[in-house]
């Protein structure tokens, strides 16, 4: 580690090799002073706050450890208006000389568009890799005081938290026999490009400078540049943390402080970054008291509910929330299932990829195929999902059936039968093709089964449970290991198709 005692990025270190980093120790350290920060943040101490804050983001450790997050993400190879990216050891190395608050100064982003399930297009700002790191140094900052104000039940873009986490505690709020009957389905218009600049400003603890040129850096669109005047630029590192700041203290407002009231009311508030739910007892209710409260909430930063997507529903009507289904039955039992929606998107999906994939080599189907299989049913395998994963196996069992007669046009079925498929683990139908392991000796590779996937309940997280507080730390590395040994510590929200802006 003689190389990271260095200040900067010296000959000495880039002799030394980026992959030869001790990032055990970097993590340690950068963890060490998040948790300290965390700390000064709960006991009030902002002057202290403040001086941990800069310490942490002139740390050579927090340097290494926000290029290393940005070049190690899913938009790594993808360049912003200078078209330079990070790919090799001694370019990140440099970078790391880059990353100063002294004569800062951010280039436009690189505006593009993504498609919307609506057929809509959403727009995404793409800072270059510079503006990114930084962005990602001073949210190592930001991120203890983010977990410390979020509410107790907001779950988008935060650490150890899921979608998973929200859906288990919508049902813990509407499971029992006397819970709400009524749900308002909140969403809040253009979320990320509306907030107000003034308010981030003066509210969020960070650096005032650094922080009003992320906000105005700007855009080039057609060769044209465009001021920002509100908003987080949907695709910055920081954004996230920046619209989880912006909507804490949403629960807080709505939620009664009267034990008793509460328990007449069952108001609960559950939200996923702009999406939100709130149970009440009663229509009126959510109508005559949470709607204005949430208005006057929302009007503070700028921001206000989508009419088009805000509606009030009853529990035995069900309603969709962040790909699931959640309804009440006859029985008076309550029911979370994929939704028709994902359900149907992602069938057709997998019908479309096979379709175009009547070229590619078998064994590249089959891993790809696992992939989106594995991904979509570690999503949905804490809810009640079983029918549905066989019917997605119907599905993609006709789909490849297309696929090989269009492949074969000139066999037989009894040929084609015999080339793709065997019989395995009780299947007579096992989709598989042969491929050479390591010793070039032939193995086969099959085809997951969507049924395969067990069902198993999610375990919710601790609402007041944080990562950057020691009294939580064995209580994480235990759920670590759990979801681990249940294989479920990849699950992710774009599985089902959520949008997620945290790209870096």
């Amino acid at each position: 580690m003689t190389a990271i005692q260095s200040t900067g990025a010296s000959s000495t270190v880039t002799k030394k090799g980026w992959s030869t980093y001790s990032w055990p120790t970097i993590r340690k350290h950068v963890s060490r002073l998040q948790m300290r920060i965390a700390k000064a943040e709960r006991e009030g101490r902002r002057g202290k706050v403040k001086s941990l804050q800069r310490l942490l983001t002139n740390s050579f450790y927090a340097r290494c450890a926000a290029v290393k997050r940005v070049t190690s993400s899913t938009g790594a190879k993808t360049p912003g208006i200078d078209g330079v990216t990070w790919s090799t050891d001694l370019q990140k190395i440099k970078a790391l000389s880059k990353l100063k608050r002294r004569g800062y100064k951010p280039q436009p982003l690189r505006r593009i568009y993504i498609p919307k399930k609506t057929g809509k297009l959403r727009p995404i700002s793409m800072p270059v890799m510079k503006d990114r790191a930084m962005q990602a140094l001073y949210l190592l900052a930001l991120e203890p005081i983010v977990e410390e104000r979020a509410d107790l039940n907001a779950y988008g873009f935060r650490l150890k938290r899921s979608a998973q986490d929200a859906i288990e505690q919508c049902f813990n709020a509407l499971g029992n026999p006397k819970s709400a009957t009524c749900v308002l389905e909140g969403d809040i218009r253009a979320c990320f490009d509306q907030i107000n600049h003034d308010w981030l400003l003066e509210n969020i603890p960070m650096d005032k400078t650094i922080l009003r040129k992320f906000l105005k850096a700007g855009f080039m669109e057609n060769g044209r540049f465009h001021p920002i005047e509100e908003g987080t630029p949907q695709g910055g590192v920081i954004s996230p943390a920046l619209t989880v700041m912006a909507l804490s203290g949403l629960e807080k407002k709505l939620l009664p402080t009267n034990r008793r009231q509460k328990g007449r009311e069952k108001i609960n508030f559950i939200a996923y970054a702009d999406d939100f739910i709130v149970t009440a007892a009663t229509e009126e209710l959510l109508k005559e008291s949470v709607m204005p409260k949430l208005r006057e909430a929302l009007k503070s930063v700028g921001l206000e509910l989508s009419l088009e997507k805000t509606k009030i529903t009853s529990i035995e009507e069900g309603f969709d929330f962040l790909g699931f289904n959640v309804r009440k039955y006859k029985n008076g039992k309550l029911l979370i299932k994929p939704s028709k929606d994902n359900i149907k998107d992602f069938q057709k999906n997998i019908r479309d990829f096979i379709k175009r994939g009547v070229a590619l080599p078998t064994e590249h189907l089959i891993h790809a195929l696992n992939k989106k299989i594995t991904g979509w049913t570690n999503y949905y395998r804490c809810v009640v999902s079983s029918r549905v994963f066989y019917k997605i196996d119907s599905e993609i069992f006709q789909a490849l059936k297309r696929w090989s007669f269009k492949r074969h046009r000139s066999k037989s079925k009894r040929w084609i039968i015999n080339k793709y498929y065997t019989h395995y683990g009780g299947n007579n139908w096992k989709f598989h093709c042969m491929i050479k392991d390591k010793n070039g000796k032939p193995m086969p590779l099959y085809l997951r089964n969507a049924g395969e996937t067990k069902i198993r309940r999610h375990i919710k997280i601790q609402a007041k449970a944080n990562p950057f507080d020691p009294l939580y730390k064995h209580y994480f590395v235990k759920r670590d290991k759990d979801r681990k040994s249940r294989g479920l510590l990849n699950n992710t929200a774009g599985s089902a198709g959520l949008k997620t802006l945290q790209l870096y």
